[in-house]
């Protein structure tokens, strides 16, 4: 019997040891830095001629490791090395599958700190953002594990008499989860172990540029025990091999975060029926947003003002929760800004190398090169009043920056940008505020700082969004407490780290015996 689950605490780094205890993680993970990770298929380790090489986007110079590169004839191999292995493994009892998590879990948490190390060097995290990457992490393996065990008996139904009716869930095929790089542990994790603890197998492709993390995930995957081929680690272009996975007539479900256009063009790919497919394949997408923080004129401006700060800026905004939008009521709009940049000044931005670094840098060039282009868009577009630069010479740094004045139909206003830049919109009443909020098509996350109790109500039945939080961020969401997942063209609103989440990777079954 599993203890009440409740979520992986964060570390304090305002205490010494904790910070030492970092320090200590980080060095560890520096001696292994530029080492050669092989695919893993079936249990076999693969090398492959032609890699991909992950970097720091700190330091560019910085090589964190070198990943042998699935092509379509690894990918085929992987999943019929997927389809046998779930021929067994469909059988293994809930309970054995969900040990596996809650095992991984504790090794996880072990070695809390050299997997935030890995993901300070690799995605470029600051100490809190890794740290709460990691706790995410293993908060997905022990939230899911209960999850499984819950759903195991699956639900009462009526029987008549004479017979005995039975409906309970049946795990579905071959998995084929495409990972990002902004969660790169916790993400990755969670949509690894959902369609495993269900009994599914899983072909893992990892984001390019933090494919390092998801190996040593991997590895703590086969320490505590999952069978060879439950899970095939096989990182590749997503042109190739991402484009053959999701096409091939033995995939069962797809489960994808990432960008809008990737997203839906992957939405509609599953759709094909090809030759040899017996089923309709199943797609789970969160793909993005394009977040408010709106600000009612009866509010705590103190309160606001952070509110939208840690919103938009935690992590360079490269969060689909981000609050790239401040939509405050004209009363207060003045007052707030003020605040907002005043607390937007106060930001470090630099290499992680320190607990005390708020902001480090964006992933990569193309994500430089698109936020800046983005900056330029809003300084035509509205009036700059923080930030607004950026240096690419050795990573890839960029001021977190605010634009006022900006119209709410305006491409900063609409567009997901994905970097550490807010547009503040003036707004004349609460109505009209969340008509602005509502105004974009995507749908995932949002906040209200209001005292106003109606407002609250109202906001709750017309603020259009997977996650509503009232008086803090928008960002944050904890397994278990906030199950996350959008509306519109945020995604399917699968609601990861909720109580439905397993069920949309596994089939309902019914069985009726007569007596």
């Amino acid at each position: 019997m599993l203890p009440v689950y409740k979520h992986e605490p964060f570390t304090d780094f305002t205490v010494e040891e904790n910070k030492l205890a970092f320090i200590e993680a980080l060095q560890l993970v520096e001696k292994q830095l530029g080492k050669e990770y092989p695919l893993i298929v079936g249990g076999e380790r693969i090398t492959t001629q032609e890699k991909i090489t992950s970097i720091n986007p700190s330091n560019k110079n910085e090589v964190i490791g070198m990943v042998s590169k699935a092509n379509k004839e690894i990918a085929e191999n992987a999943i019929q090395t997927a389809e046998n292995a779930f021929q067994s493994w469909r059988k293994v009892t809930a309970e054995e599958r969900a040990n596996i998590l809650v095992r991984a879990a504790a090794i996880i948490r072990r070695r809390k700190h050299e997997f935030s190390a890995w993901l300070v060097k690799e995605a470029g995290k600051p100490w809190k953002e890794a740290d709460a990457d990691t706790a995410e992490a293993i908060d997905f393996l022990e939230y899911y594990a209960r999850q499984m065990i819950e759903l195991q008996a699956g639900k009462q139904v009526n029987s008549r008499i004479g017979e005995h009716n039975r409906y309970y869930y049946t795990p579905t095929g071959v998995c084929v989860t495409i990972s990002p790089w902004n969660f790169a542990l916790a993400i990755m994790a969670g949509t690894t172990v959902a369609p495993i603890v269900t009994g599914n197998t899983v072909l893992l492709k990892p984001a390019s540029t933090t494919p390092v993390v998801c190996a040593k995930f991997v590895e703590v995957l086969e320490e505590a025990g999952l069978p060879a081929g439950v899970v095939n680690y096989i990182p590749g272009s997503g042109a190739e091999v991402g484009d053959f996975l999701v096409d091939h007539p033995k995939t069962s479900l797809i489960t994808f975060t990432g960008s809008r256009d990737v997203g839906v063009r992957l939405y509609e790919k599953a759709a094909v029926v090809h030759p040899g497919q017996q089923h309709l394949k199943r797609v789970i997408v969160e793909m993005g947003g394009k977040d408010t923080v709106v600000v009612d004129n009866e509010a705590d401006l103190d309160l606001a003002a952070q509110s939208i700060v840690t919103s938009a800026f935690g992590f360079s905004g490269q969060k689909c929760s981000a609050g790239s939008r401040a939509v405050v009521h004209e009363d207060v709009y003045e007052e707030v800004l003020e605040k907002v940049i005043a607390l937007t000044k106060e930001l470090s931005v630099g290499e992680p190398t320190t607990g005390d670094m708020y902001m480090g840098p964006v992933v990569d060039e193309a994500a430089f090169t698109k936020i800046m282009n983005y900056i330029d868009i809003g300084k035509e577009e509205a009036r700059l009043v923080a930030g607004g630069t950026g240096d690419s010479s050795k990573g890839y740094f960029i001021q977190p920056t605010v634009f006022a004045d900006a119209a709410p139909s305006s491409r900063i206003m609409q567009e997901e940008i994905f970097g550490p830049v807010v547009a503040f919109s003036k707004a004349t009443s609460f109505d009209h505020a969340l008509e602005i909020a509502n105004n974009t098509e995507y749908g995932l996350t949002g906040a209200v700082i209001t005292k106003n109790r109606d407002h609250i109500e109202q906001a709750k039945e017309d603020f259009h969004v997977g996650n509503l939080y009232f008086n803090r961020n928008c960002t944050g969401a904890i397994v278990g407490y906030h199950p996350f997942g959008g509306f519109k063209m945020s995604g399917t609103d699968s609601k990861a780290g909720g109580p439905d989440y397993l069920i949309l990777h596994m089939q309902a079954k019914t069985i009726s015996e007569m007596y």
